[in-house]
């Protein structure tokens, strides 16, 4: 097994700024990491990693197909779980009703914003990559933009490469006991053109280069923020671009928000030229992520039928119209109600009353003039995912 390139180091001189404490003070150098250039890199995968890679690309086409008749709300449940816990390896949270309500655009927290931030970034990646054939820099750059524009701290910088020099872990003063700290911000622009060509070739296994693309993007570090996020949508895009995907966004953030140790420990290792690892994690969290996937698609193709004996409506009523389509739209408004239910707006609420008496929608605000409901079962099934993989996980 050929042994992939690992990265090098370099010792440059740092002077801390503002008023850090005296250790940051005292600190003068760092020693800044140097990724390998990887356009033309050859991947040669352990036996192992040879057939967990096949069983990831049958599971995520498999995936793929499961969704069915139901393609736009299976699709839009799975961007959800993989925009969520994205997030949540982030350490970025909000309860279930704040996160509904950000979704139609009412007043929420900031960690709720920034969870629907991330499914607009992540699927404007992966649209593009399936519309143009290419992992572009532009859409890579547009998803930063829609992910970070409204940050109070790093919004400046939505959008383009980082101008400073940033570190992972350690004081928040300097790189001082940092874990991980990337290229200068001047060796930004060419080792991320080197990455987007090595993403853009069809001679590396699917999976791998998802794999591999993600840890070396992790390594540049290219953002002042966001980096994670962006990060594993490049994993979702690539398999978009190569067509393993068509339709739906495999929750892979799912799985390894299971295990984050891990996740963080492989990442780290992969610059010491030990990819292979990194890359049979990533094909095995993938099946188990589209296994536990299948079982959503299955709970949530089985709700309408729930929904409609609990709700028992009349034939041709606005209530039978609304349940079917709320798979697709689990949160909304009383005019987009009326709307599918071909009815005037203020003749939905008996409607949207009987439906919420039945226990099929829930209000998620507390106003008369901005008020809004969410089919919760279709939301909690995020969680339900969610701790199937943790399950698993400990089971493993």
């Amino acid at each position: 097994m050929t042994r992939w390139p690992a990265h090098d180091s370099k010792t440059m001189p740092w002077k801390s700024s503002g008023r850090p404490p005296r250790e940051d003070r005292e600190f003068t150098e760092v020693v800044v990491s140097l990724p390998p250039l990887i356009a033309g890199s050859w991947f040669d995968p352990g036996r192992e990693t040879i057939v967990a890679l096949e069983e990831a690309a049958v599971a995520i086409a498999s995936l793929d197909v499961t969704a069915g008749t139901r393609m736009a709300a299976i699709s839009g449940f799975l961007l959800r779980s993989e925009a969520v816990s994205s997030s949540k390896i982030e350490h970025v949270n909000a309860n279930r009703d704040d996160y509904a309500r950000a979704m139609i655009g009412l007043k929420a927290s900031d960690g709720a914003r920034s969870m629907v931030a991330a499914a607009d970034a992540v699927q404007g990646m992966i649209d593009d990559a399936g519309r143009t054939g290419e992992i572009r820099l532009e859409a890579m750059l547009a998803a930063h933009h829609t992910l970070m524009k409204d940050d109070p701290m790093d919004g400046p910088h939505a959008g383009r490469f980082r101008e400073v020099q940033n570190w992972i872990g350690g004081s928040d003063h300097s790189p001082r006991g940092a874990i991980h700290v990337p290229p200068p911000p001047e060796l930004v622009p060419d080792l991320m053109e080197d990455l987007l060509v090595f993403c853009n070739r069809r001679d590396v296994p699917i999976m791998a280069q998802a794999a591999i693309a993600h840890a070396h993007f992790e390594s540049i570090h290219p953002f002042t923020d966001g980096n994670g996020w962006i990060g594993r949508a490049l994993i979702g895009a690539i398999s978009r671009r190569r067509g393993l995907t068509r339709n739906t966004v495999t929750p892979i953030a799912s799985a390894m928000v299971a295990d984050v140790d891990t996740y963080f420990s492989l990442v780290n290792n992969y610059r010491s030229g030990d990819a292979d690892p990194f890359v049979l994690y990533l094909a095995r969290s993938a099946v188990r992520a589209s296994d536990a996937a299948r079982e959503s698609v299955a709970a949530l193709d089985e709700l309408p039928a729930i929904w409609l004996e609990l709700a028992r409506p009349r034939r041709g009523s606005a209530d039978e119209k609304i349940i079917p389509w709320l798979l697709e739209r689990p949160v909304f408004e009383a005019h987009s109600a009326a709307h599918i239910a071909g009815v005037a707006e203020s003749s939905v609420y008996a409607a949207l009353q009987r439906l919420t008496n039945a226990g099929v929608i829930t209000p998620v605000t507390q106003s008369k003039r901005s008020r809004a409901w969410a089919a919760t079962e279709v939301l909690d099934e995020v969680d339900r995912l969610n701790n199937r993989l943790a399950d698993v996980g400990k089971a493993g």
